[in-house]
């Protein structure tokens, strides 16, 4: 089962998604198995932590900016300093992330949520949950 979500970024926003992809667990029918979620942009990277302090996200974002500044003297210049370094930041940070299912719910730590981080933008992205039955599992 795959299922596909549009979203709305902000400039290096932080969108949670960690409900959209319950849901789609949950609508399976899906008892064990696993679940896949996936970013198809370069400029954009999805990310698991804590959702009790939205500070952190702001954390978050400055650390891997600091990390990877936007500058002039990238080598790919494709559109601008920013998009350059956006790229950067996708590839360190990843486009995908893989969950176990159990008992036909997402297996998370109690404070961990999903979140969709945007390294450019603003941006009408998308993203894909994909679901599978361990083989023997329902449906």
């Amino acid at each position: 089962m795959l299922q596909k979500f549009n979203i709305q970024t902000e400039h290096n926003g932080v969108m949670d998604i960690t409900a959209d992809v319950k849901s789609v667990v949950a609508g399976s029918g899906i008892r064990e198995g696993v679940c896949i979620v996936y970013n198809p942009h370069t400029t954009a990277s999805l990310a698991v932590t804590s959702f009790w302090d939205p500070k952190g996200f702001e954390d978050i974002q400055d650390e891997i900016c600091r990390l990877i500044p936007t500058k002039v003297d990238f080598k790919h210049q494709h559109d601008t300093p920013a998009d350059a370094a956006g790229h950067v930041k996708s590839a360190i940070v990843g486009i995908s992330l893989s969950f176990i299912i159990t008992e036909g719910k997402l297996l998370l730590g109690s404070s961990q949520g999903i979140f969709f981080l945007e390294f450019d933008g603003p941006r009408k992205r998308e993203y894909f949950v994909k679901v599978n039955a361990d083989q023997g599992s329902t449906p």
